[in-house]
C-alpha cells in the first residue's frame, strides 16, 4: 500500500498576516518540524507544494479577483476599489508580503492532491482548509478557497461522489456556496453556533446534501464522539464516496482563543482514525487554529494518525525543543504556557455529558431524508 503523502512548503515558515493578526503565529511549519523531530516525515513522503497559476484558479475564482490579489502583493496596498469589491486590505484580510504567493501555494497543493489521488491514496495538506474564500473576494482570513479547488480537482480526476467534512469551529460558508446544490457532494459541518460567519443554521440544507450542525459552547469529547457515531459515520457510509475531503481546523479545542468549544485534540484524532479508510481517496486539510502550541500538537497528531505512528506519552527532547521555541507574546496564554504544551502531543481527554440540545440536533439531521446521487 502506498504510504500517505504530506504536502508542505517553507513559505509558511516566514509568512505572517501581521504582528496583530490571529494568523501571526507559525502553524504548518510547526507540524512539519515536529513530525520530522519525531522521525515521522522521511523525505520520500514529503512533497513541496507547487504555487498555482492564476489561470488554474479560474475554475472557481474570477479573473478580476485573481488579478487584484496579485496586484496587491506587487504594490503592497489595496485600493479602495479592491477593498469594496474584493474584501482586500481589511482588518480580517490584510495586505502582507506573500498575500498572493501564500494562498496560491495552498491552492496549488489542493489542485495537485486531486491529481495525485486519481488512483487512490491519502494526502495530508495542513496548509489547506481556507474554507471561507468566495469566488470574487477574500473572506474570513481566506484569500482563495482551496477546499473547493480540491473538490473540483478530485472530480476532474475521476471522483464522482465526494464527501466533505468540516470540523472547524467556524462554518464552511465558502464551500457551501460552491456545492450546496450539487447532488454528488455531501457537505457536513460541525461548528460553534452564534460564531462568525453566522451561517450554517440547522435547517440550511441546500437541496438536501448539506448537513449543518451548529454546536453550543463547551462542546466536549463525548459529544463529538456521539456526533461521529450517530451522524458523520452513517452519512458517509451510506454515500460510499469516491473521495473524502476532511477540513481539520484546530480551533475547536479548549485552548483556542477564537472559539468557546472545549474539545481535546483526541476528538480530532478519533475522527481521523475513524475516517482514514472511508474512501479510496482521502485528503485531509488544515484550517483554523490560533494558539501555536495547540495547532502544532494537534496537526502533528493528525499526521501520526494518518501515517500509522504511535503517539508517545512524552516527547523526546528534540521535539520538545520545537515547541519550546514557539512564541505567542501578544496573548496572555503565551506568557505562561503550561508545561504539557512542551512535553506532549496528546491532551488530557475532555469527556462530559451529552447534552439534550446536542442529541436533539444530531437526531434532527440524522432523520432527514437522504437522496445521494447515483
Amino acid at each position: 500500500m502506498t504510504p500517505p503523502l504530506f504536502l508542505g512548503s517553507e513559505i509558511y515558515r516566514g509568512s505572517s498576516y501581521g504582528g496583530w493578526h490571529p494568523l501571526r503565529i507559525p502553524r504548518v511549519s510547526t507540524a512539519m518540524d515536529l513530525s520530522r523531530a519525531m522521525g515521522w516525515l522521511p523525505r520520500e513522503v514529503y512533497l513541496t507544494s507547487p504555487r498555482a497559476k492564476a489561470k488554474a484558479l479560474e475554475i472557481w475564482h474570477t479573473p478580476e479577483y485573481l488579478a487584484a490579489l496579485q496586484q496587491a502583493e506587487t504594490t503592497g496596498i489595496a485600493t479602495d476599489e479592491m477593498k469594496a469589491r474584493h474584501g482586500l486590505g481589511t482588518h480580517a484580510n490584510p495586505i502582507y508580503p506573500e498575500v498572493w504567493r501564500r494562498p496560491a501555494t495552498a491552492a496549488g497543493a489542493s489542485l495537485l492532491a486531486g491529481e495525485l489521488l486519481k488512483d487512490g491514496g491519502t494526502i495530508y495538506h495542513p496548509g489547506g482548509g481556507t474554507h471561507h474564500g468566495m469566488p470574487d473576494r477574500a473572506n474570513g482570513f481566506c484569500y482563495l478557497n482551496d477546499p473547493v479547488l480540491a473538490i473540483l480537482s478530485l472530480r476532474r480526476n475521476g471522483a464522482q461522489r465526494i464527501a466533505y467534512l468540516d470540523i472547524d469551529a467556524h462554518h464552511m460558508d465558502g464551500v457551501e456556496h460552491a456545492f450546496a446544490d450539487d447532488p454528488d457532494t455531501l457537505l457536513i459541518s460541525t461548528h460553534e453556533e452564534k460564531r462568525w460567519p453566522f451561517t450554517g443554521a440547522l435547517d440550511d440544507a441546500g437541496i438536501g446534501q448539506t448537513y449543518n450542525l451548529p454546536l453550543a459552547r463547551n462542546l466536549n469529547d463525548s459529544e463529538m464522539a456521539h456526533i461521529l457515531d450517530h451522524l458523520i459515520l452513517p452519512l458517509i457510509e451510506q454515500m460510499a464516496p469516491d473521495a473524502l475531503v476532511l477540513q481539520c481546523g484546530a480551533d475547536a479545542v479548549e485552548e483556542d482563543p477564537l472559539s468557546r468549544l472545549t474539545l481535546s485534540n483526541n476528538a480530532h484524532w478519533a475522527i481521523i482514525h475513524a475516517l482514514k479508510d472511508a474512501a479510496p481517496r482521502v485528503l485531509v486539510l488544515g484550517g483554523g487554529g490560533y494558539n501555536p502550541w495547540s495547532v502544532g500538537r494537534l496537526w502533528t497528531g493528525v499526521w501520526a494518525t494518518l501515517s500509522g505512528h504511535d503517539i508517545p506519552d512524552r516527547l523526546p527532547p528534540n521535539a520538545q525543543d520545537v515547541l519550546r521555541a514557539l512564541k505567542w507574546d501578544n496573548h496572555s496564554r503565551g506568557k505562561s504556557p503550561p508545561e504539557h504544551w512542551f512535553t506532549t502531543l496528546r491532551d488530557a481527554p475532555r469527556p462530559g455529558p451529552i447534552r439534550p440540545e446536542t442529541q436533539d440536533r444530531v437526531a434532527h439531521l440524522a432523520a432527514r431524508p437522504r437522496f445521494f446521487g447515483s
